[in-house]
C-alpha cells in the first residue's frame, strides 16, 4: 500500500521537523550545522520559502516556515535533505538512511498556535538539557529576535514587529515571552509535543500580553 499524500496548502504557516533516522546524530559539530544552515539559505530562496524561526539541534531540526503562491516545500526539503545527506555521507563516509522517514510539516492554523510553536522550537535546547538559557544557544532564531544578531535566514515574524517601534523594547519584550521564570524552572519531558494548553497561564501568554506588561 502506498504512503498517503502530503497536505500542504499554497498558503500558509507550517512547523517542519526533520529527525535522524533512528534518532541518530545528523549534526556532530559546528561545521555540520553551518553547512545545513548554508544550504537552508540556498534552497529557500530558489523555492519560495521564508523562514521565521529556526533550530538545528543534534539529531533533529525546527523550522517555522511560511509558504506563499509559488512557493515549493516538497522540492526545498528534498533539496536540502538530499544536498547534507551528500556532505555528510563524502565526511563520516556514511551508508543507509540518514533521515526518519519524510519530514513532518503540520500545519499552524491559529496565531497562538504560531507564538507557542516559536516559543517551544527556540526552547528546544533547554528542554534538551544542552544549555541553561535559549541565549546560549548558537543555532537557533532566539539570539536574532531576543538579542538583535543579524541572521539572513530569517524573515521576521509579524507579531514581533508589532510589538514596539523601538527595538529595545521589542527584543526585551520578545526575550520575556519566552524565557520567564516559570518556563525556565519547569522540568520539561523528554519527548512531547508544543505546549497542550492544560491551563497554564504562565506557558501560554502571548506577546500581546508580554507588549502590555
Amino acid at each position: 500500500m502506498g504512503r498517503m499524500s502530503r497536505y500542504v496548502p499554497e498558503e500558509g504557516v507550517l512547523h517542519v521537523m526533520c529527525r535522524g533516522n533512528n534518532k541518530q546524530e545528523v549534526f556532530h559539530c559546528d561545521s555540520d550545522k553551518l553547512r545545513y544552515y548554508s544550504l537552508i539559505k540556498e534552497f529557500k530562496e530558489e523555492n519560495n520559502v521564508d523562514i521565521f524561526h529556526y533550530c538545528l539541534m543534534i539529531n533533529h531540526l525546527h523550522m517555522i516556515v511560511k509558504l506563499i503562491l509559488g512557493s515549493n516545500l516538497a522540492r526545498f526539503m528534498k533539496q536540502l535533505n538530499l544536498s547534507y545527506f551528500n556532505y555528510y555521507k563524502s565526511v563520516y563516509g556514511y551508508c543507509g538512511h540518514l533521515w526518519q522517514g519524510r519530514y513532518k510539516s503540520p500545519v499552524i492554523e491559529t496565531d497562538r498556535y504560531f507564538l507557542q510553536c516559536c516559543k517551544y522550537v527556540e526552547l528546544n535546547p533547554v528542554r534538551a538539557g544542552l544549555v541553561k538559557s535559549p541565549g546560549e544557544y548558537e543555532f537557533s532564531s532566539y539570539n536574532h529576535y531576543a538579542q538583535g544578531k543579524p541572521d539572513s535566514l530569517i524573515t521576521e515574524n509579524p507579531f514581533f514587529l508589532q510589538i514596539s517601534d523601538d527595538p529595545k523594547k521589542r527584543r526585551k519584550v520578545y526575550a520575556e515571552f519566552v524565557v520567564n521564570n516559570d518556563v525556565m524552572k519547569r522540568k520539561f519531558p523528554k519527548r512531547g509535543r508544543p505546549f497542550k494548553n492544560n491551563g497554564d497561564r504562565s506557558i501560554y501568554s502571548d506577546l500581546a500580553e508580554a507588549r502590555g506588561k
